[in-house]
């Protein structure tokens, strides 16, 4: 199976269930596998073929800045179905992390997988 990669995509939102997390931004690190079939834009060396990673992860930035959202765990799934139903990648895996969240971590997070291969 191929996969397009982002590691660590840097998104500042304000996300949080406390009122104090609703005044400010925080920083989510987004990391993606998502499948898609390389070997058209691999053969063609066309843009057209590929899943653009910049427009991906544009896409994603503005989708989770647009409104406060409290919990990762709908982060990951609004990323989730965007890619599948904007971007139609037919298998998605979407990890959520939120440094800084807890005293005695770097950081929590969530893993989802949807979709199929």
């Amino acid at each position: 199976m191929d996969k397009v990669l982002i590691r660590q995509l840097a998104i500042e939102t304000i996300i949080g269930i406390y009122e104090w997390e609703k005044k400010l931004h925080q920083t989510l690190l987004i990391d993606l596998d998502m499948a898609w079939d390389n070997r058209l834009a691999a053969a063609s060396d066309s843009y057209q073929q590929a899943l653009c990673y910049e427009t991906v992860s544009n896409r994603l930035t503005a989708l989770i800045t647009e409104n406060p959202i409290e919990l990762i765990e709908t982060v990951a799934e609004m990323i989730a179905h965007c890619l599948q139903d904007e971007f139609n990648v037919p298998w998605v895996k979407v990890v959520v992390m939120k440094p800084g969240a807890i005293p005695h971590a770097v950081s929590v997070g969530v893993e989802i997988e949807r979709g199929s291969i």
